[in-house]
C-alpha cells in the first residue's frame, strides 16, 4: 500500500483524532475512512451537477459516480432531480438488463 503525506491545520488533526477515539480507531484507519467517503462524496456532487445542467446522461451520471444505473435512480429521486432518459438510455438499460 501506498503512503501519501498531507498537511492538515491544527484543528482538522484534533477533529481527526477525537473522531478517531469517537469511533474507536486508530487515526490512519479513520483517514482512510473519511477519504473514501469524501471521495464518494465528491464523485456524486459532480455527476449531480453535470447531471442537473443537462452535460450527461443517466448513464453517464452512475458512471461520474461509481455506482450502477439503480443506484444513481435511488440518487437521483433522494435528491429530487428529474429523470433524463431518453431513448439510448432506454436501449442500453435494456441490453444491459439481457446481460444479466
Amino acid at each position: 500500500m501506498p503512503t501519501v503525506s498531507v498537511r492538515i491545520a491544527d484543528e482538522e488533526k484534533e477533529e481527526l483524532d477525537e473522531v478517531a477515539a469517537l469511533l474507536e480507531q486508530d487515526r490512519s484507519t479513520t483517514m482512510r475512512q473519511a477519504l473514501g467517503e469524501g471521495i464518494e462524496t465528491l464523485r456524486v456532487r459532480h455527476a449531480i451537477e453535470r447531471y442537473q445542467s443537462d452535460d450527461v446522461s443517466v448513464n453517464e451520471a452512475a458512471r461520474l459516480a461509481g455506482v450502477s444505473i439503480a443506484e444513481w435512480l435511488e440518487i437521483a429521486q433522494e435528491r429530487g432531480l428529474t429523470t433524463q432518459l431518453d431513448g439510448t438510455d432506454l436501449s442500453f438499460d435494456a441490453e444491459r438488463a439481457k446481460e444479466l
